[in-house]
């Protein structure tokens, strides 16, 4: 996320030219179902560090099982997993009360010993418009295969189809259905909002921003913004006072006619 100031404040009676790119990163969240309780029917929802995902399928729909309910569990499931309701085509809904840029989930088809394997498609949207979508095929078939099915979009998106796509080149034991498990996301990250853009007396120059409390932030500084980010400077001067507003005064800044500012998380 880059955010632009207008030139507005001279410095040694010349003009200073400010550009703030801001970096931010997020942590990724798991939802692996274990507190959804064993045999809930779909629609359901589910809240892990403040991201509340709402599940709902199409045709029959899903339920929350356990992972051994076929009498093996997949590679990589464990506890509780989303089962199909019925042995037909169904596609798995998901709604997020917030904007995400990353979404995996792993899940395993129905296929006993084949040589390939089913093409699973996911889906995802903004506010009901498209916004992309991403495939996958088992890297190794054979009988229930398991994989991950994942999308980045850093534009954002908020609800998400899991889709059965194709059925195996080949196989002929298998069936249209899937079983899911550990989906991952990636929240995007907070808005920044710039405030208080001003030169002190003196000279120093200062602005404000509020971000989420207690989060890790550096502010970096160069006079040339083409330069490789490792060649930027991080710079004194930076607090929080209170939670979530953060101020930041560059004392050196009597000393330059130009500076450009990065500020990144973490």
């Amino acid at each position: 996320m880059e955010i632009f100031m207008k030139p507005s404040d001279f410095l040694r009676f010349s003009l200073i030219s400010i550009f703030l790119a801001v970096n931010l990163s997020a942590q990724s969240v798991l939802f692996d179902f274990n507190n959804i309780p064993r045999y809930s029917t779909f629609p359901v929802s589910q809240t892990v560090e403040g991201i509340t995902a709402h599940f709902s399928g199409t045709g029959q729909g899903y339920s929350i099982q356990d992972a051994g309910v076929l009498g093996f569990t997949p590679a990589g499931f464990s506890g509780n997993i989303i089962y199909p309701n019925s042995v037909y085509l169904a596609d798995l809904l998901i709604n997020f009360d917030q904007t995400i840029t990353v979404f995996s989930i792993i899940y395993a088809c129905q296929e006993l010993a084949c040589d390939d394997a089913a093409t699973m498609r996911v889906s995802v949207y903004m506010k009901g418009i498209y916004v992309g979508t991403d495939t996958k095929i088992a890297s190794h078939p054979g009988t229930w295969p398991v994989d991950t099915l994942a999308c980045n979009f850093p534009q954002g998106f908020d609800s998400v189809v899991v889709h059965y796509d194709h059925r195996p080149p080949t196989c002929q034991d298998y069936g249209v259905i899937f079983l899911a498990d550990n989906m991952t996301v990636t929240p995007a990250p907070p808005p920044i909002i710039v405030t208080n853009v001003v030169k002190l007396p003196n000279g120093p120059f200062q602005f404000s921003f509020s971000a989420t409390p207690n989060a890790s932030f550096t502010v970096f500084g160069a006079t040339n913004p083409t330069l490789p980010f490792s060649n930027w400077a991080a710079l004194s001067g930076l607090t929080e006072a209170p939670a979530g507003h953060f101020q930041f005064t560059d004392w050196q800044a009597t000393n330059m006619l130009r500076r450009f500012y990065r500020v990144s998380s973490p």
